[in-house]
């Protein structure tokens, strides 16, 4: 330090850049706020596109928080309808509350709520997938308990002789065939509205019940496909057939042969594709194959 030094451009340059920055990093220390430095003194640094991005991209997740809310809010409302329909299809109160399909999501009570706010923060992409996932499976246990609550109201109502109650065919069903699944064409999720039975090609395909063949005819997606009307809205379908043996028109008893099992339409292999509706609406066939 005795004698007197030059410096270099760079050096004078980096000299001058901490003298500058020094004072300002003190000042943002004492007077900012930690979390505010946690959260913001990263994308200070990013140039103004990546940073607007950023905002951008957290102001559409909480959109979809926000969605996602006003979804568990519904759901809560929907389990009081389920309640309701639930005493109408003779369940036992008791057995009402303590059904693990109508538990509030996340531990959601359905009485007041309330307090300060503290340590507010939005919901980070993981946080939101974890709750989709929660609101995907308990939307999935609820649809499978209200198909059960369907089928019991429908067993007691004016339709109860009509419904469709045998095996379309002497062959073993995929039991998770009916509902969300993943489509062996393009690996979607997609809802499937029937019941598979895997079965061989030309085994007899039987009507579950009385009823008019309203078609039978050939379709893109079905293929080979009997539709069969037994009334007040109640209809089953018979699809992918080989062989149809029946005409639309023709009157059907329960148990008589309208078509042979095959591979026609969208389809990977042998098996009938066995749909119960109800006015358009799919039917869980499972809930109506033991009554």
């Amino acid at each position: 330090m005795a004698k007197a030094k030059s410096l270099s451009a760079l050096q004078a340059g980096l000299l001058v850049a901490a003298l500058v920055l020094f004072p300002v990093m003190l000042t943002l220390l004492f007077i900012t706020p930690q979390s505010n430095i946690k959260q913001q003194g990263m994308r200070a640094l990013l140039p103004p596109q990546i940073r607007s991005s950023i905002i951008s991209s957290q102001v559409h997740l909480d959109a979809y928080a926000k969605e996602l809310g006003e979804l568990q809010a519904r759901m809560m409302r929907l389990d009081a309808q389920n309640q309701r329909l639930a005493k109408l299809a003779g369940e036992n109160e008791q057995k009402i509350v303590n059904n693990p399909h109508l538990k509030p999501l996340g531990g959601l009570q359905q009485d007041g709520r309330g307090g300060p706010l503290v340590r507010s923060h939005a919901m980070s992409e993981i946080e939101l997938k974890a709750a989709i996932l929660e609101l995907t499976e308990a939307v999935d246990a609820r649809d499978d308990y209200m198909s059960k609550i369907e089928a019991k109201i429908l067993q007691k109502s004016v339709l109860k002789d009509m419904l469709p109650n045998s095996s379309p065919v002497d062959a073993a069903f995929n039991s998770s065939s009916y509902g969300w699944r993943i489509d062996p064409f393009n690996g979607n999720k997609a809802f499937h509205e029937g019941l598979d039975f895997t079965a061989n090609t030309g085994t007899n395909i039987r009507a579950a019940a009385d009823g008019i063949v309203s078609s039978a005819e050939r379709t893109p997606d079905y293929g080979n496909i009997v539709k069969i009307d037994h009334g007040s809205g109640l209809e089953t379908r018979y699809a992918h057939a080989s062989k149809l043996l029946v005409k639309a028109g023709e009157r059907v008893v329960k148990g008589q042969i309208v078509a042979q099992v095959g591979s026609t339409g969208r389809s990977t292999g042998p098996h009938l594709h066995y749909e119960i509706r109800l006015n358009g609406n799919p039917l869980d066939p499972r809930q109506y194959l033991n009554r």
